[in-house]
Order: structure tokens, then C-alpha cells, then sequence
């Protein structure tokens, strides 16, 4: 029997793939297709074209270019959403709830790891709630400064779900490298219960 079904194998590469891409969104959204600076590249450059153009009028336009970027960021959100909802049924699945069973018995160590899932679980839980309620603030009639609140919590909890995602890679890694060689390629064939 492998030690992690296929299902759960499909389900976190699947939630790895539409982790990174939400952080490659917001990756590209603080940086290469910011508002601000675009739109100030936007405005020098018609400048030297001798197309005068307003502040707001660069503003519109910059955030015209990555609106096709955001909205694969809202896609990707409803991916999360749905991948959650898809993992809290697999919890149910003997290998979906394997690293929660015979907490006691743990090291330390391997209850901090458990404790840290069980975290980001809520983590991206909040991440997905929050997102849903500002795609459809309007839907809902949340007023102007809620929104703004949510807003402001979602870019803020996100910081954690970037925390995660390094130590994450980097606890993977060392763990191949230490006592529990193979977790990497188990999680891509399977593995074998021990």
C-alpha cells in the first residue's frame, strides 16, 4: 500500500501550483506591473511622443495593463478555494489524515511541523474567505470601508503564506537530507508505508 494515495498526491501538487502562482501574481503586482511606477513610465513615455496625458490617466493605464495578470489571480483563488474544500474531505482519506493521527507518540518536532499545517490550513482558509468577499463586495453590499479593512488584512495575512512557503521548501529539503529520506520523491510516487 503507498504511504500517500494518488489523490492526495494530485491535491497537493495541484495546491503547490496554485500557491505559487497567487504568490507570483502578488510577485509581479508589488514589482513589474506596479501602478505606480508603470504609470509613471507610462507618462514619460508619452511624453517624449508629445502625448500629454493626466496623473490619473497614467494611473488607468497601468492598471489597465495588469488587469489581465489580476484576474488570473482571482482564478487562481477560486482554485485555492476549491482545493481546500477538496483537502478537508481528504482529511477523511487515510493518507489525507495520517500526519494528525498519534499526536502524543510525536517528537516535538513533528508536533511543531503538525501544529504549522493545521496553521496554514487556516491561513489560506482566511486567504480564500477574505479574497471571495472582495471579488464580490459589491454582490454583497459591503460597504467602502469594510472592503478596505478586508483588503488590508488579506495583503497583511499574506505575508504568512510566503513565511510558510519558504519554510516549507526549506523543512522538505533538510528532511530529505536527514532522517526522513525519500519524502520528496514519496510525495511524487507514493511511497511505501513503513
Amino acid at each position: 500500500m503507498k504511504k500517500w494515495s494518488l489523490s492526495f498526491r494530485i491535491w497537493h501538487w495541484l495546491h503547490a501550483f496554485v500557491v505559487l502562482a497567487l504568490l507570483g501574481t502578488v510577485f509581479l503586482r508589488k514589482t513589474f506591473l506596479s501602478w505606480r511606477a508603470n504609470s509613471e513610465i507610462l507618462s514619460a513615455q508619452l511624453t517624449t511622443m508629445h502625448l500629454d496625458v493626466t496623473t490619473e490617466q497614467a494611473k488607468i493605464l497601468a492598471k489597465a495593463v495588469r488587469a489581465p495578470m489580476w484576474e488570473w489571480h482571482i482564478i487562481m483563488g477560486y482554485a485555492l478555494a476549491a482545493l481546500l474544500i477538496i483537502r478537508i474531505i481528504l482529511f477523511f482519506s487515510k493518507s489525507g489524515k495520517k500526519n494528525y493521527l498519534d499526536m502524543a507518540k510525536k517528537s516535538l518536532h513533528k508536533k511543531l511541523v503538525t501544529i504549522g499545517y493545521i496553521g496554514i490550513y487556516l491561513i489560506l482558509g482566511f486567504m480564500a474567505v477574505s479574497g471571495l468577499l472582495l471579488t464580490f463586495h459589491e454582490d454583497l453590499g459591503l460597504l467602502k470601508t469594510t472592503t478596505h479593512t478586508i483588503k488590508e488584512v488579506h495583503e497583511f495575512v499574506f505575508n504568512f503564506v510566503w513565511i510558510f512557503v519558504l519554510l516549507h521548501i526549506i523543512g522538505v529539503v533538510a528532511a530529505d537530507n536527514g532522517d526522513d529520506k525519500g519524502i520528496i520523491s514519496d510525495m511524487i510516487n507514493g511511497g511505501k508505508l513503513r
